[in-house]
């Protein structure tokens, strides 16, 4: 394709994750044609002066703006000599010079002040390179760029083609690289990764892995030596996802561990047995082993008359209509809503759960914010307490144990979010939820984050404490949840309190979503050790619920609340919440 290409005078984007092969795709590609490479590293510091040129400052001191005073840019010498302009990380040049690209692209000449037009010579042709998947330090390419331009995508190659690679990259036919090459296979679809490694990982795994051997005097590599060749070649390559709350180290250890079995290929799996607390990479499975469990636009249509009307066809959602629908009927468009997020299909999901997302945490963000203030302590840490100092050793200290230290301690209030996931939240209560999860988050910005459980058999932890999240990505794992199953209360509250355990805070508060009906494991009210105040917004009407609901509030001080619609959770939340 990409000889195809320019073959036709086409410009190409090659997109693809590193190291898949892009340059070297290229410069084989140009060498084998004949063609001359022009190399521009793209960064934040590529500036249309320097991408075209610039006039020599002491030349033109000297002599005036003369055309030898002219320094050219690389996108001048493609154009004049007819040779391909490579800009690597096109996502990271600065608009401005972008723009003076696609004037290159559309027009084939560039008009250069004090020097005149340039126009392009036969064979000049634009490449760019480009990771679509890192969002640091990256902007998004307009369409201007991708009108002009054929994309090309560049995956990772298949595993005899990466074992290939690296036997020439290491020059050995070392036993270690398929290992190498099944552990960088493995991290891309680790379920708590965002982005694995590429080959370059198991190439270095092998060099390291082959030295460490020698230098260690062993025959043959023993486990310890792969692992620290694995750690060192890995940790730094990958790049978790910011819910897993996991470090690299354990991860790459987990592969190495799950591929010790030579029988097995794939990604490590986790049981999930009954009354566990799921985090990290068994949380984000056991989302998506929930969401198989989706509804067809038969079942849709039978639950809720509005279906037709707001979806009129496959893949369709009609946002202005379902907008009036919630302004009118709150509680009714937010149930439809989250069995819409739950679509078989898949386009009218996305679209649903895009739409849940921004309704939902602008609802929330209409709400008050947690404030909070830090103290003056005294502790094993800070500056010297001179008065206490001296009152303690009668005005004479005599050794470090007189001394009497003061520092800030904080003051916010910990908050966990505890999110009842069993058979009576469906539909209306998950949705009251995604609020509640939204609204909380925002309380808490930029104070102390907070933390989400969801429960029902087993606990999954959403958002873990001192992690916090893009809001809108919580509201979508909320929605992603499937109501279903027994109600252990007593583990979620464990759960919780383990969860604030981690925070430095005066005061440790959970907020529960529930209906209060236990199904499952102890008693609730022996597990609310470690929560300073649990405060309930109670989503049953019947009276044994909310009889048990207010008994679990009382007995730390925290309030009970209705919630059994959308203005109620919202109302309830302000109440909680209220600055002062």
């Amino acid at each position: 394709m990409l000889c195809v290409a320019l073959e036709t005078g086409r410009h190409v984007v090659l997109e693809g994750p590193p190291g898949t092969g892009k340059s070297t795709l290229l410069r084989a590609t140009a060498r084998a044609a004949g063609i001359g490479l022009v190399f521009v590293e793209g960064n934040a510091e590529l500036t249309p002066a320097r991408l075209l040129g610039h006039h020599d400052p002491a030349l033109v001191l000297q002599a005036g703006y003369r055309p030898e005073a002219f320094v050219e840019g690389p996108l001048l010498r493609a154009l004049r000599e007819g040779m391909l302009l490579y800009v690597e990380e096109l996502n990271r040049v600065p608009e401005e010079t972008l723009n003076v690209l696609i004037t290159a692209l559309a027009e084939g000449e560039v008009v250069v002040p004090r020097v005149g037009t340039v126009r392009a010579a036969p064979g000049f042709r634009l490449v760019a390179a480009m990771n679509p998947f890192d969002a640091v330090g990256t902007a998004r390419i307009g369409q201007a760029v991708y009108d002009r331009v054929c994309r090309i995508s560049v995956p990772y190659q298949d595993e005899p083609g990466e074992l290939e690679i690296v036997r020439r990259a290491t020059g050995t036919d070392s036993p270690h690289a398929p290992l190498a090459v099944a552990v960088a296979r493995a991290t891309r679809s680790h379920p708590d990764v965002r982005m694995g490694a590429s080959v370059r990982g198991a190439i270095d795994m092998v060099h390291l892995a082959e030295g460490l051997k020698r230098l260690r005097g062993e025959a043959r590599a023993s486990a310890e030596t792969l692992r620290d060749a694995a750690l060192a070649a890995f940790t730094g390559r990958i790049r978790l996802d910011e819910a897993s709350g996991r470090r690299p180290e354990e991860v790459v250890i987990e592969i190495l561990e799950h591929l010790g079995d030579p029988a097995s290929r794939d990604p490590p799996r986790q049981t999930m047995a009954s009354g566990r607390v799921l985090e990290g990479c068994s949380a984000a499975r056991a989302l998506r082993e929930g969401e198989r469990r989706t509804l067809g636009r038969a079942q849709l249509a039978a639950a809720h008359p509005e279906f037709v009307h707001l979806s009129p066809g496959v893949g369709q959602l009609r946002e202005e209509a379902w907008e009036r629908f919630w302004h009118q009927q709150p509680d009714r468009a937010v149930e439809i809503l989250a069995d819409l997020a739950a679509a078989t299909d898949p386009e009218l999901r996305r679209r649903a759960r895009r739409l849940a997302g921004r309704v939902l945490v602008r609802a929330a963000s209409c709400g008050p914010r947690q404030r909070g203030y830090r103290r003056l302590a005294a502790g094993e840490e800070g500056d010297l307490d001179l008065e206490r100092t001296l009152e303690r050793a009668q005005g004479r200290p005599r050794g470090p144990e007189d001394l009497v230290l003061r520092g800030w301690r904080s003051a916010e209030r910990a908050t966990c979010l505890v999110i009842d996931q069993s058979g009576s939240m469906r539909g209306r209560g998950l949705a009251m939820a995604a609020l509640a999860a939204a609204s909380i988050s925002l309380a808490a910005a930029g104070r102390l984050a907070c933390s989400v459980l969801a429960f029902s058999r087993n606990v999954v932890v959403l958002q873990a404490q001192g992690q916090p999240r893009e809001v809108t990505a919580l509201v979508g794992d909320v929605l992603r949840l499937r109501a279903g199953g027994t109600t252990d209360l007593a583990l979620a509250l464990r759960a919780a309190a383990a969860q604030l355990a981690r925070a430095d805070a005066a005061e440790r508060c959970a907020v529960l979503i529930s209906d209060c009906l236990a199904t499952a494991g102890g008693d609730p009210l022996a597990a609310l050790g470690g929560i300073d105040r649990l405060h309930v917004l109670g989503t049953g009407a019947e009276p044994e619920s909310v009889r048990r609901g207010r008994e679990l509030a009382a007995r730390t001080g925290g309030r009970y609340l209705e919630a059994t619609g959308v203005r109620e959770v919202a109302a309830a939340l302000g109440r909680l919440f209220r600055p002062g």
